[in-house]
């Protein structure tokens, strides 16, 4: 895919809408963009013998999954230290690799896990860590629920079992870190009754989607 294209593509969600393709030149390298194809090809050559995504389409693909995950990498990381940012990621159910790989992409500094219980996923994970030479990565195969550890920041996306997984996530959270979700509007009042004891921010749009939303919370 062309480079220029998926930078086109990924303009609205990386750029304020005043001024999106001028910020969305400066937001990402060509080294960045070569590793989002690389991504890409992966992505599709795997999903042939294995379901990491029900999109087959490039361009979707870019938008549902890059832009959306930086988007909430651009959230997360704000301005220009973002590439030097030294904060521990942790992505619950990651599958193809989304938000978590993008937020590493977006912010080489932090230190990343991805926790994937499924083996040959997390095959795909280790993969795409290689392929893009990835580093202070650590894919975790194993279930959230077994993982005795604490992050910064803990992301999760498309995951099942919505409601079980929440508090699950909460747990893995460390003191005043942050819990970012990326769901939809009609999940949200579920997040806020099931993890009623955190300090959720308003919900922020996804852009290009009437239904997706960015939710965070601080954990005390």
């Amino acid at each position: 895919m062309q480079l220029a294209r998926i930078a086109e593509l990924l303009a609205p969600f990386l750029a304020p809408a005043e001024d999106a393709s001028e910020a969305a030149s400066t937001a990402l390298t060509a080294c960045d963009l070569n590793l989002i194809s690389t991504y890409i090809d992966l992505l599709l050559r795997w999903n042939a013998r294995i379901n990491l995504t029900a999109i087959r389409n490039e361009e979707e693909i870019v938008t549902r999954h890059f832009g959306e995950s930086l988007f909430a990498a651009r959230q997360l990381f704000p301005d220009a230290s973002r590439r030097d940012a030294r904060t521990s990621v942790a992505d619950v159910g990651s599958g193809a690799g989304f938000p978590g790989i993008p937020i590493k992409l977006w912010a080489p500094g932090i230190a990343l896990t991805l926790i994937e219980s499924n083996h040959k996923k997390a095959a795909f994970l280790r993969e795409v860590g290689r392929a893009l030479t990835l580093t202070n990565i650590d894919i975790q195969n194993v279930r959230a629920e077994n993982l005795d550890r604490t992050f910064d920041v803990v992301t999760f996306r498309a995951v099942e079992r919505f409601a079980d997984i929440l508090p699950v996530a909460a747990r893995l959270v460390a003191s005043s870190g942050r819990l970012v979700l990326l769901i939809s509007r009609a999940q949200v009042e579920q997040a806020y009754t099931v993890l009623a004891e955190l300090s959720w921010e308003e919900p922020i749009p996804v852009p290009e989607s009437e239904i997706r939303v960015l939710l965070v919370a601080k954990c005390i």
